[in-house]
């Protein structure tokens, strides 16, 4: 399992990043914690499967232009 910080730009809010995702790689995706204002929003992802397939997926939206940061902290548990 991997956890990652995805931060969109206004352009890409409104697009199905995170299900696209799941639907073109072979990974499962559980959203823990976002946050959505009007131009920026943010996203900590846990990734589950190959890390292949993991790195292969976190190229492919970086591609579109979504940051990807490693996720530290400030996560909820449970």
């Amino acid at each position: 399992m991997r956890r990652v910080r995805l931060t969109y730009l206004d352009h890409m809010i409104r697009q199905p990043v995170i299900y696209q995702m799941g639907k073109d790689f072979d990974v499962v995706t559980n959203i823990r914690r976002a946050d959505i204002q009007e131009n920026i929003a943010w996203v900590i992802l846990e990734l589950e499967g190959d890390e292949i397939e993991i790195d292969n997926a976190l190229e492919w939206a970086s591609s579109l232009g979504v940051r990807v940061d490693p996720a530290l902290g400030d996560l909820v548990e449970g």
